[in-house]
């Protein structure tokens, strides 16, 4: 079962890698190893894993790693893996010693460090050997499958707090004690996050490229692929690019570019100080400017498509490597960069000119113009000038004689609204050309910049009592939903505009209430309408019962403009109106209100009236109660009727009528 699994795999990534390859006719499989790329990555995300959780009253742990090393399989040789078991920081006291069972499928030499911890260890001695001193172990079975592994460690123990299987890992670092997991059982996931429980290093294996011969120069092409990740929320993966040469004769520079693919919701932070260039999906931005994001592209999904808008992107000659790795937040890209040497034919001639030292789209990129509301200005720092290696000599405006100044540490351009080839667009979109000149070259290389005119744009709100916004009110109701309009003036359909922030001022008395921020309500009661590209509908509903109640409210509201397609040019613009806040239980009432009122006290009053009849009626003792008299005849005398009267009146006495 094992031998077969391994040949599968081989046989697979072998066909992989070379047929891909192969479509290209121009490329050499023969590079050497000394060109050849090497990605290591850092991740909690394995091929297959679980947490389970423990019960409350028992203390024994079982981690299972199932781990697969095919190039020690297939070599016969030994791999190497460093093992580290920690206990969590303030964990308690250890009742039981957990139980690590470690499943080899390869041969590993195995560095082990227990940390703070007393570990039950499972291997089989065949696979594993110690490279420092050994530790005390039980034998583990031999076993071809997960299902049988699983199956056996579930049998001797029950339930497992762990399972994580990977391939090929350098380092492991298994954290025990941890809070208890909300799975239960254990059952396995593909491409599962382990979270805090495990995180594993690996070198990635590199499908080797080719060199294209009939392409002069010698750019490297370096390409990384980002399999899906577990979460579908934004995830940054940090690159780390690394230069050196085996041989000892390190180049000057390197001509190379880097392509990034992965799933749509991966922003990738570059660390690098060296020239190359970028290709990614998703944004992606500098670690020296980590707030400057730059838009990527959409990549092709298979390799040989990969491999020839590579190619004619990038005029690339040389495909280093290219790799496939699970979902992780770290990279480190180790590329070779080694000086030509000597040869005794002609080399060919190098036709990428000098000026590509500068990475020049990084450098256009931060040509960021900041507008005040008479004029525009852009600013550049010369230590970031010689991080991307540009020299420049001078920057200058449309109009040529209108260049940049030095200022202490900073090249300064700057121009009034109506000189230096200024355009004004739709009265609101200032528009130029930013010349800038290397010391290496006397072309200049032109890029447009644009900003809005924030003096001729204005914001204006109102409230209104109904959705259908017909009439304005500067008076709200508690309890009663309010309708607020914002317009932006003039309208251009270049031009988008977003409620970034709102909130309601209430006075000293009471707290502010925030109703939108960051262009996302913050409660349900608060409702986004409608939102175009000059106006903006939303709707609030201030609660009816307010200790103290607030008399009078100031709504301020923040507003994003920008261009469209065009992040780098937004301004926020402020607006604020203010509202009387009306209590209905404080003034008069409303018709509707009167006549519900009405109906509820007559209702109220006739159901009590009936409750105390029916109280008295059923609770009276019998000989207190009256007897119900005939009408009395009229030719009986008032003296008779007073004698009744007056038996009547003394019900105790005995009676000489009888």
């Amino acid at each position: 079962m094992e031998g077969a699994f391994y040949i599968a795999m081989f046989l697979a990534a072998c066909s992989f890698s070379l047929a891909n390859a192969l479509k290209e006719p121009d490329c050499d499989l023969e590079l050497p190893d000394s060109e050849t790329g090497k990605v290591t990555y850092t991740t909690n995300q394995v091929f297959w894993g679980c947490l389970g959780k423990r019960s409350l009253n028992s203390t024994q742990e079982v981690h299972v790693l199932n781990l697969r090393f095919l190039k020690s399989f297939f070599s016969q040789g030994l791999s190497e893996l460093e093992l580290t078991i920690q206990s969590s920081k303030g964990s308690g006291p250890q009742i039981r010693p957990p139980y690590v069972v470690l499943g080899v499928q390869g041969r590993i030499t195995l560095s082990l460090q227990v940390k703070g911890i007393s570990v039950n260890l499972f291997m089989n001695p065949t696979k594993v050997f110690f490279k420092d001193t050994p530790v005390s172990y039980s034998i583990l079975p031999e076993f071809s499958t997960r299902e049988e592994l699983l199956d056996w460690a579930q049998r001797k123990y029950g339930n497992i707090t762990s399972y994580a299987e990977i391939d090929d890992p350098q380092s492991i670092i298994l954290h025990l004690d941890q809070a208890l997991a909300p799975a239960f059982p254990c059952v396995p996931e593909s491409n599962f996050n382990m979270g805090s429980y495990l995180t594993w290093k690996a070198i990635a294996p590199v499908y080797k490229g080719c060199y294209i011969r009939k392409v002069p120069g010698r750019k490297v092409a370096h390409i990384v692929k980002v399999m899906q990740s577990s979460s579908s929320s934004p995830q940054i993966v940090e690159v780390k690019m690394n230069l050196s040469c085996p041989l000892g004769n390190m180049a000057p520079t390197l001509d190379a570019v880097v392509i990034l693919q992965g799933p749509p919701n991966v922003n990738w932070l570059i660390d690098s100080d060296y020239n190359v260039q970028i290709w990614t999906t998703g944004e992606y931005s500098f670690k020296i400017f980590p707030n400057k994001n730059i838009p990527g592209s959409i990549l092709p999904d298979t390799f040989p498509e990969l491999l020839h808008e590579v190619h004619k992107k990038f005029n690339a000659s040389i495909f280093a490597s290219y790799v496939e790795i699970p979902f992780t937040g770290h990279i480190a890209l180790w590329a070779p960069s080694c000086a030509p040497q000597v040869e005794t034919s002609p080399s060919p001639v190098l036709t990428t000119p000098s000026l590509m030292t500068c990475y020049l789209p990084l450098l256009s990129s931060l040509l960021l113009p900041q507008c005040s509301p008479d004029s525009m200005t852009l600013v550049l720092k010369k230590n970031i000038l010689m991080v991307l290696n540009c020299q420049i000599k001078h920057l200058s405006f449309r109009d040529p004689s209108c260049q940049s100044q030095e200022k202490d540490d900073e090249l300064v351009l700057s121009s009034s609204f109506h000189g230096c080839g200024m355009n004004v667009k739709k009265g609101i979109i200032l528009d130029n050309e930013v010349a800038v000149t290397l010391t290496s070259s006397s072309v200049p290389i032109l890029t447009e910049v644009e900003c809005l005119n924030t003096s001729a744009l204005s914001v204006h709100m109102d409230a209104y009592n109904s959705q259908q916004f017909l009439r304005t009110s500067s008076t709200i109701e508690l309890g009663q939903r309010v309708y607020v309009q914002v317009t932006v003036t003039p309208a251009a359909e270049e031009l988008a505009a977003y409620l970034d922030t709102c909130s309601l001022d209430l006075g000293p008395e009471a707290d502010p209430v925030e109703l939108i921020y960051d262009q996302m309500p913050k409660s349900p009661r608060v409702k986004i309408l409608t939102s175009v590209s000059n106006k903006i509908q939303f709707s609030f509903l201030l609660r009816g019962h307010m200790v103290p109640t607030p008399t009078a409210a100031i709504l301020n509201c923040n507003v994003d403009l920008v261009l469209r397609g065009k992040p780098e040019t937004k301004v926020i613009l402020k607006t604020s109106m203010k509202l009387n806040i009306n209590n209905p239980t404080l003034t008069s009432l409303s018709m509707p209100a009167v006549l519900g009122i009405t109906f509820g006290a007559f209702i109220i009053g006739a159901l009590l009236t009936a409750a105390l009849w029916y109280i008295s009626s059923h609770t009276r003792p019998p000989g207190k109660r009256q007897p119900v008299m005939a009408t009395v005849p009229a030719s009986e005398s008032s003296s008779t009727n007073h004698s009744i009267g007056s038996t009547q009146s003394t019900p105790c006495s005995t009676s000489s009528m009888a």
